[in-house]
């Protein structure tokens, strides 16, 4: 397991999938693809390259689970975690830990989306 990311896929859980699609699109100025659906599973995929071993995830929509407060917090890498952060305050977020140090690693930030998932920003 040497050779491989412990984190293999994550799911952002939605009650609003427009809302939450267009969100992140502008945040993190990319699209999202549109995988078919999974049972009652709506699925918006961010950006992937199977020949990489960078790992990849979904917006998701299910009626059996619901986004909000307290779940996994998934890290997205930026280059520069102030700028987003406007882009996040613009696209509807909320800021809820201003950019921090956490020494050699870089730097960190919590955010609320549209949908109140509380997701995090890296930085080195």
């Amino acid at each position: 397991m040497k050779d491989t990311n412990f984190v293999g896929w994550f799911e952002i859980y939605v009650s609003n999938m427009d809302r939450a699609k267009k969100f992140y699109e502008t945040v993190f100025q990319t699209e999202l693809t549109e995988l078919p659906k999974n049972n009652d599973i709506e699925y918006f995929m961010f950006p992937f390259d199977p020949e990489k071993k960078d790992i990849s995830g979904a917006l998701a929509k299910s009626p059996m689970i619901q986004p909000g407060k307290g779940g996994t917090v998934v890290y997205f890498p930026v280059e520069d975690i102030d700028s987003t952060a406007k882009v996040i305050k613009e696209s509807g977020g909320k800021i809820l830990r201003e950019k921090m140090s956490i020494g050699e690693y870089g730097f960190i930030a919590f955010f609320q989306d549209t949908e109140e998932n509380t997701v995090a920003l890296h930085s080195k």
